[in-house]
């Protein structure tokens, strides 16, 4: 209750996220306040809220939802999971984090750095567009051979061939996100 630890790259971790998101992070904690506000200034955190119980927690995450804001809750102990519930995304952090706040969490960062919290948000942010490419791709074709077929004669070899041959270029374009490439830059700066 007199003292805790910032774990290492907070301060960095917390930039990335501010830059990502355009938004500063509200730390909401159940330690004493003064511990918290402690920790938040060595980080450049404004927004502290300390003592909070675990609904108290939740009651600020559907606060922040209803001010139109999608919430990014990262948190690892027992206390976390309800907030990690009710968040648009929860982040639960491995290693120290608690069973119940593994199983409530959309996302689980299995090693315990949080340096990885943002690279997650990009990768989930490059596979939402690429989905968003490929649902457009797939539309295409499709779109494309319905009115071939409607306006003329489609033969079904070409028929077969174009819906195929558009699967298959939604799946190579899909496994961009497995390359090694799409991994570091995830990691690197925003």
């Amino acid at each position: 209750g007199l003292a805790d630890r910032l774990r290492p790259g907070a301060a960095t971790t917390l930039a990335a996220l501010r830059a990502l998101t355009g938004h500063a992070p509200t730390l909401l904690t159940g330690d004493n306040p003064r511990a918290a506000a402690r920790l938040a200034a060595e980080v450049g955190i404004t927004d502290v809220r300390a003592g909070l119980l675990p609904e108290d927690k939740v009651s600020a995450v559907r606060a922040q939802e209803a001010a139109g804001r999608r919430v990014l809750v990262v948190g690892d102990g027992v206390n976390d999971a309800p907030a990690l519930a009710a968040a648009h995304t929860g982040i639960a952090m491995g290693r120290a984090g608690s069973d119940l706040a593994l199983e409530t969490a959309d996302a689980v960062v299995v090693r315990d750095e949080l340096a990885t919290v943002p690279a997650v948000l990009r990768l989930s942010r490059a596979a939402r567009r690429l989905v968003v490419q490929n649902l457009v791709v797939a539309a295409v074709f499709l779109s494309g051979l319905v009115v071939w077929d409607l306006a003329g004669d489609l033969p079904l070899p070409l028929g077969v061939l174009g819906h195929e041959g558009s699967t298959v270029l939604v799946g190579l374009n899909g496994l961009r996100l497995l390359r090694e490439t799409a991994w570091r830059r995830a990691a690197g700066p925003a």
